[in-house]
């Protein structure tokens, strides 16, 4: 699945981003890309689990 995050700014935020999603599924694959403010994500977590554990890290998703 491709989220955009408009909160993804820098390195950290990625990293911040990648974290919250693999502390849902350890095993998910996360390519952050801030210039583009996406996350390309592949995990057997549900896209409702992970916009509600973004939102809750303050990196609310903008559009799906």
């Amino acid at each position: 699945m491709e989220l955009r995050i408009d909160g993804m700014s820098c390195g950290g935020c990625a990293k911040s981003v990648t974290k919250v999603i693999q502390l849902l599924d350890p095993g998910a694959r996360v390519e952050a890309d801030p210039p583009t403010r996406t996350v390309t994500i592949e995990t057997t977590a549900t896209r409702l689990a992970i916009q509600q554990a973004l939102a809750e890290a303050g990196y609310p998703v903008t559009t799906t």
